[in-house]
C-alpha cells in the first residue's frame, strides 16, 4: 500500500503553473486500455495518487486520479462519497487481482455522485497510467510556457513601439483573446482593445477597477468575478511592481482546479469552502503613488486559462512602467517647486528642487504620424529620453515638450519628430524653448527624426554677445516678430519654397508674400549671399523670435 503521490513537475519550475490533463487525452491514449464506465465524461486530472486505503481522504490534495484495486473496499457508496468531498477528480479501478470485475455497486456509487469511473485492465499497471498523465502534463505545461513566451515577446516589442500603452493593450487582447481596458479609478476608459463586452461585463469591469484602485489600506492587488458567462479580471498598476509581486498575486485569483497548493492549504480551503469566493480577499497593497491617479488593467475573456495570469502579469508589469507618471524624481521636491512657482518664485529659485542644476536640454516633439499625443503617450516618451518633466499637446501643433537635465542631446524616437535646443543654463530657457521649436520645424520640413540647433562656432563665436546682440536689433528692427520668424526659417532651409510652408504650416504663397514683405522693408536683395550671410548671423542672436 503505498501513500506517495509522484510530485508534481511544475512545483518549483518558474512560469505558467500546469495546465490540467483533460480526462478525456487520458482515454484517447488507446495503449493504456482504460474505459470510462461510470460518471461523467468530462474531468481535469492534476495529479495521479495510489492507495488502497479504505478512506485515503487525509492523504488526497484535490484533482487527483486516484488508482485502486479495492483490496479495503466494503462500503462504495461511502468510499465514492468521501472521494468526491475530498474533491478527487477521477477513480480508477483495476480488475485482478481482488476483484475479476468493477463492483456493481461501486458504478452505482459513482453515477449517483457524479465521479468518473474508469476500468483498468490487468495487462496495464498503474505506472504506465501514471506516467502517461505526467507525459501528457509536460506536453500541455510546454505549449503553455511557448504560448505565454510568444506573448511576452509581443508584448515587450508593442512597448518600446511609440504608441506603447494602446499597442500592449492591443498584444494583449489578441493574445487572451478578449477585451483589455485601461481604466482609472472613477471607472473612465483611456485606451481600450479587443471586442466589446456586454453592458453586465463593463459595469463589472468598472466595479473591479474600483476596487483594486481603492486609496487606501487592504485595497486587494487584484480581483476577479464573472457575468454572463465571461471572465473578468482587474490589475492595479503602479506602486512596486516586479515579477515577484505578480507571483505573489497570483494567491488574489479565483483558485481553479489548475492551481497546486500544498496538501494543508488544500484541506483548509475545501472545508471553509474558499473555492467559492468570486471577489478576492484584500492583501497588502504597496503604497499608492499619491501624485497622480491610480490606473487599473481590466480584462474581460471568454475563458481562462493557466497561462492567463501569467500574461496579464507581464503586461501590469509594462503598463505600470508606461503610465508611472513621475517615476525617478522626488514628488515633494516638484510638489514643492510647483507651489513656490505660484506663489510668485522665479524658475531659478525652484529648479534645485527638480534634480541637478543642469545645464538643461529643451526637446519638442510630434509625432510622424500626425496624430495627437495623449498624456500617456508622451509620458512614454519622456521615459524613452530619461525625463519625467513632460508637456503634452502645446501650441498650435500640439507638440510635445520634454525638459531634459542631461547636457548630451536626445537620440532619435521611433514615431517621433525631434527637435532639440542646444544645453542651456536655466535663465535661458525661454529662449530654448523657441529655438527647440525652430529645430523642430526644421525637422519636420527636412523629414529627419532628428534636428538639433548647433551652437555659434566660428567667427562668430569671436564676436561678443552684446556687441552682436546689438547689431541683430538695428539690422531686424523693421520685421515684425512673424516676418523674422519666416526669414529665419527660410534661410535655415536654403529659401525653399516648399519646406519653409511645411515647417510653418502656411501655404508656399504666404512664405513668398512674406519673404517679399521682409526684403522691401529691409531694402535688400534676398537673393544676394552676402546679405543671407549677414541675415542669418543677426537672426541666430538672442533674443530667437517666434516665427
Amino acid at each position: 500500500m503505498d501513500e506517495s503521490s509522484m510530485p508534481s513537475p511544475s512545483v518549483t519550475a518558474p512560469g505558467p503553473p500546469t495546465p490540467p490533463v483533460p480526462l478525456a487525452a487520458l482515454l484517447a491514449r488507446k495503449e493504456l486500455g482504460l474505459r470510462r464506465i461510470a460518471g461523467p465524461a468530462d474531468a481535469d486530472l492534476l495529479w495521479v495518487h495510489t492507495s488502497e486505503m479504505a478512506d485515503p481522504y487525509p492523504y488526497l490534495l484535490g484533482g487527483e486520479l486516484l488508482l485502486s484495486a479495492g483490496v479495503l473496499l466494503t462500503d462504495p457508496d461511502r468510499y465514492v462519497a468521501r472521494l468526491v468531498e475530498a474533491g478527487a477528480a477521477a477513480l480508477g479501478f483495476g480488475v485482478r487481482p481482488v476483484h475479476e470485475s468493477v463492483p456493481e455497486s461501486l458504478v452505482e456509487a459513482c453515477d449517483r455522485h457524479g465521479l468518473p469511473l474508469l476500468e483498468v485492465p490487468p495487462e496495464t499497471p498503474f505506472t504506465t497510467i501514471a506516467r502517461a498523465v505526467w507525459r501528457l502534463m509536460a506536453e500541455a505545461r510546454h505549449r503553455e510556457l511557448r504560448r505565454v513566451t510568444r506573448a511576452q515577446q509581443a508584448l515587450a516589442t508593442a512597448a518600446a513601439r511609440p504608441d506603447p500603452v494602446p499597442a500592449v493593450l492591443h498584444q494583449l487582447a489578441a493574445h487572451l483573446d478578449g477585451r483589455a481596458v485601461l481604466l482609472t479609478a472613477t471607472g473612465e476608459e483611456l485606451h481600450t482593445a479587443g471586442r466589446r463586452p456586454s453592458p453586465e461585463a463593463a459595469a463589472a469591469l468598472a466595479r473591479l477597477a474600483g476596487l483594486v484602485t481603492r486609496d487606501r489600506p487592504g485595497a486587494p492587488a487584484s480581483a476577479t468575478d464573472t457575468a454572463g458567462g465571461t471572465q473578468l479580471s482587474a490589475y492595479a498598476l503602479g506602486g512596486e511592481v516586479s515579477s515577484a509581486s505578480s507571483r505573489d498575486r497570483s494567491d488574489l485569483r479565483t483558485p481553479t482546479r489548475a492551481d497546486r497548493p500544498t496538501q494543508g492549504q488544500a484541506r483548509d480551503e475545501r472545508r471553509t469552502h474558499a473555492r467559492d469566493e468570486r471577489v478576492t480577499a484584500p492583501q497588502p497593497q504597496p503604497q499608492p503613488q499619491p501624485q497622480g491617479e491610480r490606473l487599473a488593467l481590466a480584462l474581460a475573456t471568454r475563458g481562462r486559462e493557466p497561462g492567463d495570469h501569467t500574461v496579464a502579469g507581464i503586461a501590469v508589469v509594462l503598463l505600470s512602467l508606461l503610465t508611472a507618471p513621475h517615476r525617478g524624481t522626488d514628488t515633494a521636491g516638484r510638489s514643492a517647486a510647483l507651489v513656490r512657482l505660484l506663489l510668485g518664485a522665479s524658475p531659478a529659485e525652484v529648479a534645485p528642487l527638480l534634480g541637478p542644476e543642469g545645464p538643461w536640454t529643451v526637446v519638442h516633439a510630434r509625432r510622424t504620424d500626425g496624430t495627437r499625443a495623449d498624456a500617456l503617450t508622451a509620458g512614454a516618451l519622456g521615459a524613452s529620453l530619461g525625463s519625467t518633466l513632460v508637456d503634452a499637446g502645446y501650441g498650435e501643433g500640439d507638440a510635445v515638450r520634454v525638459l531634459l537635465q542631461e547636457p548630451h542631446a536626445p537620440a532619435p524616437q521611433p514615431g517621433w519628430t525631434l527637435g532639440a535646443a542646444t544645453p542651456t543654463p536655466l535663465p535661458a530657457l525661454p529662449t530654448a524653448d523657441l529655438r527647440a521649436a525652430r529645430a523642430l520645424a526644421h525637422a519636420e520640413a527636412t523629414r529627419t527624426p532628428l534636428a538639433t540647433e548647433t551652437p555659434a562656432t566660428g567667427l562668430a563665436a569671436l564676436v561678443p554677445p552684446d556687441r552682436a546682440a546689438a547689431h541683430a536689433r538695428a539690422l531686424l528692427a523693421p520685421l515684425t516678430p512673424p516676418l523674422a520668424g519666416t526669414l529665419r526659417c527660410w534661410l535655415s532651409l536654403h529659401g525653399s519654397w516648399d519646406r519653409t510652408a511645411v515647417a510653418l504650416a502656411v501655404h508656399r504663397n504666404t512664405v513668398r508674400q512674406r519673404i517679399g514683405r521682409c526684403a522691401e522693408l529691409l531694402g535688400t536683395d534676398l537673393n544676394d549671399m552676402d546679405v543671407r550671410t549677414e541675415l542669418w548671423f543677426a537672426l541666430r542672436q538672442e533674443p530667437p523670435s517666434a516665427p
